[in-house]
């Protein structure tokens, strides 16, 4: 072999020779000397062999599921001599694939959340402030550092930043594709004498996720402080895996209508009008994240039998008292030059008031999570 089959992918697979392949009733039962298996099907081995399925630059399979071969098509399948599996068709044709990838498959590392680090909930025991990266020397190492903190506590805060209006748009690029809002593809957090949301005004705001009136609201918001001498505005954070572990814990009830009960959210304003109902939590799954649709603002009206309403009313008191609770919230100061990037589905952000006695301007924009998710792998291949 000249050179390792083409991957479906761009990722350089570590080579784990195959110890013996097997056929069985349209499978290939494919086995390495530390005993893993692997059963693969073998249309899906034709999907994804170069030569066969796999069209060699874009790595996609080019082959239209009406013209897939019979299962029984594949006739014969062996170990290559540098551990590799071969597999025959009828029409004799060989095709080769990568151990190290087929190996990648068997361990489940194809699925979204294998390949991400895990996720670790936190509280005001294990955390104090938000995870800290100085900007300073920034390269792909700290990077990869910082996005690794950032997808594992669910924030992450850059110091000592360029304090220039293109920074933040400068940095997000360089994560993703940043997702514009009725706000704008980059938008200002300060008073304003006519305000066109609650963020921009002085008063407190209570712990909230963003733009829960979407159909997915945004997966990440970045803000940066480009001027912060007011007093007051602390800002906010809380973890909700840990949050809503422990109303599920103490109050079963309101946890019950929390993740049941739904309302309708609506966004206010002249040239925008989103509108979406779904529960305030919406619980995560093995293929879903946690979703916490909750900025009172925009909390529109009870969408819910009307004998739910008093006991819905009831558990989103509770709710908010846990976002202000000690033992889940982060209080921290905004200095200009720091970056602040939370996930906005997970982490709740709020602030207290603001003093007039000074100015306090922050730009910010969105992204979804495929986004971060995309570069943290692309980072670490």
């Amino acid at each position: 072999m000249k050179q390792p089959p083409l991957t479906p992918d761009f990722i350089n697979h570590e080579w784990h020779p195959i110890a013996s392949a097997t056929l069985l009733d349209g499978f290939v039962r494919i086995t390495w000397d530390d005993g893993l298996t692997f059963d693969a099907y073998a249309l899906w081995l034709a999907e994804n062999a170069e030569g066969y399925g796999l069209e060699p630059i874009s790595r996609e399979s080019m082959l239209e599921p009406r013209l897939l071969p019979e299962p029984r098509a594949l006739c014969n399948c062996i170990v290559g001599p540098t551990g590799e599996l071969e597999i025959e068709w009828e029409n004799g044709r060989t095709y080769v694939l990568h151990p190290g990838w087929l190996r990648y498959a068997a361990e489940g590392k194809l699925t979204p959340n294998k390949s991400l680090p895990d996720l670790q909930p936190w509280n005001t025991d294990t955390l104090i402030e938000p995870p800290t990266i100085n900007y300073t020397g920034f390269n792909d190492s700290v990077f990869k550092e910082w996005l690794t903190l950032l997808i594992k506590y669910g924030a992450a805060r850059l110091t000592e930043t360029p304090i220039e209006d293109h920074f933040i748009e400068e940095i997000a690029t360089k994560v993703g594709c940043i997702r514009s809002s009725n706000f704008g593809y980059i938008f200002s957090v300060e008073s304003k004498a006519e305000p066109d949301s609650t963020a921009n005004t002085m008063l407190s705001l209570g712990q909230h996720t963003d733009l829960p009136s979407r159909e997915t609201p945004p997966g990440f918001q970045f803000l940066h402080c480009l001027v912060n001498d007011s007093s007051g505005g602390e800002s906010l954070l809380s973890d909700g895996y840990t949050l809503v572990k422990a109303i599920r814990e103490e109050q079963p009830e309101a946890f019950e209508s929390l993740t049941t009960d739904e309302w309708v959210f609506m966004n206010r304003a002249e040239d925008a009008d989103h509108r979406w109902i779904g529960s305030c939590i919406e619980l995560p799954s093995a293929n879903r994240p946690l979703t916490l649709r909750a900025f009172y603002p925009v909390r529109s009206m009870p969408h819910m039998p009307k004998s739910r309403i008093k006991d819905a009313y009831a558990a989103l008191k509770i709710f908010y008292e846990y976002t202000r609770d000690q033992r889940f919230t982060i209080r921290y100061r905004l200095n200009p030059g720091d970056l602040i990037v939370f996930d906005n589905r997970r982490i709740l952000h709020g602030r207290d008031e603001i003093l007039p006695d000074g100015e306090r301007r922050l730009v910010g924009c969105y992204m979804d999570q495929d986004e971060v998710y995309s570069r943290f792998r692309v980072l670490n291949r």
